[in-house]
């Protein structure tokens, strides 16, 4: 029953960490868009997604009058380690 309980518990604790990452991923894809829309260049952009989640990389796409930032992470911990987790954001282009 014991170790039941602990696989559960590392399980939960697993998930919570994967929750916090997809929470700064999106943060930092939103970031990164409203980066790019006001002009600001594509390495400053990665800088702030890789300052708010290491190890994580940046795409962008034009979409009419949008430019939208895809973050994505592959570095998890724990039993979560294979999982890729990814947010997408988009900004009005030339947007103050």
């Amino acid at each position: 029953m014991l170790p039941a309980v602990v696989l559960l518990l590392a399980c939960c604790l697993g998930a919570v960490q994967v929750v916090a990452v997809q929470v700064r991923l999106t943060d930092a894809a939103a970031s990164a868009a409203r980066a790019l829309a006001r002009g600001d260049s594509a390495g400053r952009a990665a800088g702030l997604v890789s300052q708010a989640v290491p190890g994580a990389s940046l795409s962008q796409e034009q979409r009419g009058e949008f430019i939208c930032a895809r973050a994505t992470s592959g570095v998890l911990p724990g039993v979560f380690a294979r999982l890729t987790v990814d947010a997408r954001s988009c900004a009005l282009a030339g947007g103050q």
